[in-house]
């Protein structure tokens, strides 16, 4: 074996979680550097499914909207905030996409600004949609964008969020871990600094949500969206996650105002009046069969525990920086571990086509544009060996000079 190698198996000896593995569906790849895109699906699921068709769906047939249904978006949020959110009950619903929750938190804490607060607040180089869909809100409701300029290797500091910040700050929307470089910002001090400038900010949860400790209560947060397809094992299109802290309830009115969101949604009646509390943020109805998957991906992050994750998490990014270091290849992402989440970015002049060969030899990383190579480390379902396989497969590919 190769030194890389040898060092896998001692870690993977070591790990308390590597039993863990083993509960998900392994694929005939050599390494699967992906699972902070989309994770594999754990080997319960399947069976989860068939017995919810047969059962809830099958056996109780329309009675499971009375019996369960009707209050699974909150029951499940509730279980999500304490399982991974540090979110007390009442105050997260699961359901819609994250593109949809994003933009009613973001249109509903906006249009709950005082008029001379102008200013969304944002990061030039958070995900795509984000940005869009802040373009949108600021186009609608008359506001500017205050842009963030982000170092693609790194993420917003608290200095950097507390010069933009001041009294034409409507709302501040960052990511908690960043989705190009993996930088983790520091919510809590960046969250008082908003307040203490009189705004809300609203976290990006999708990156951090399942590979890094959330505090949303601890950190005083107002708003979080974030999706459960990556780490969380939701499946592809699975259904997100919104947070509203206790304190905006009754305070914020979301924009899009659906049967399910309604005080009574069966009672049918004309106009609009909202739920009490988080339901207040419900629109259409819920995904129910969607929500199967997330359900025991969570009872295995209860089993598991965040804690432990995030302690492998950091060794398996630390392993990914060492072996990155040890072939030359230049890493985009921040090296102190609490400054680092799930993933770790590698930069290349040829990382278009080394992610397609990394593919066609069963490496299965992401590209990121322009020269990103993102390495993405699920720890539940992750080996070392599965780290050092594909690093050498990479080191095969970009023989040094």
């Amino acid at each position: 074996m190769t030194d890389l190698g040898d060092r896998a198996a001692e870690l993977d000896a070591a790990d308390p979680l590597a039993a863990l593995r083993e509960r998900f569906v392994l694929g005939p790849e050599i390494a699967y550097l992906d699972g902070n895109s989309l994770g594999r699906p754990l080997v319960v699921t399947a069976e989860a499914l068939a017995r919810f068709t047969r059962e809830e769906w099958g056996g109780r047939l329309i009675r499971g909207w009375d019996e369960t249904w009707v209050a699974l978006p909150t029951d499940l949020g509730d279980r999500l905030g304490a399982v991974l959110l540090g979110a007390a009950p009442g105050q997260t619903i699961v359901g819609d996409s994250t593109s949809v929750l994003l933009y009613k938190l973001a249109r509903a804490a906006v249009d709950a600004a005082a008029p001379e607060r102008d200013e969304i607040v944002l990061s030039d180089d958070d995900f795509p949609t984000d940005r869009y869909l802040l373009e949108g809100i600021a186009a609608e409701t008359g506001r500017t964008l205050r842009w963030i300029p982000t170092d693609h290797a790194g993420g917003v500091s608290a200095d950097q969020a507390a010069a933009a910040l001041g009294p034409r700050t409507a709302l501040v929307v960052l990511s908690h871990v960043t989705y190009r470089s993996g930088f983790l910002a520091d919510a809590a001090a960046i969250t008082r600094l908003a307040h203490d400038a009189g705004a809300p900010v609203l976290w990006d949860l999708c990156h951090s949500v399942g590979s890094v400790p959330v505090d949303l209560d601890g950190w005083g947060a107002d708003l979080a969206v974030g999706c459960t397809y990556k780490y969380l094992g939701g499946g592809p299109g699975s259904p997100a996650f919104a947070y509203v802290a206790a304190r905006h309830h009754g305070v914020l009115r979301q924009p899009i105002q659906g049967w399910f969101g309604r005080r009574d949604p069966f009672a049918m009646a004309a106009g609009y009046e909202p739920a009490a509390g988080i339901r207040q943020f419900l629109s259409g109805t819920p995904p129910v069969l969607a929500t199967v998957p997330l359900q025991v991906g969570l009872d295995l992050y209860a089993e598991a525990g965040i804690e432990a994750v995030r302690a492998k998490s950091v060794a398996l990014t630390e392993f990914a920086v060492a072996a990155a270091d040890a072939h030359g290849l230049e890493v985009a992402s921040p090296r102190d571990p609490g400054r680092r989440g799930g993933h770790v970015t590698l930069r290349h002049p040829d990382a278009r086509a080394l992610v397609a060969a990394l593919w066609e030899r069963g490496v299965i990383p992401d590209f990121r544009a322009p020269d990103g190579i993102r390495v993405g480390l699920a720890p539940l379902s992750t080996s070392f060996a599965e780290v050092a396989a594909g690093f050498e497969v990479l080191r095969d590919l970009t023989p040094t000079s």
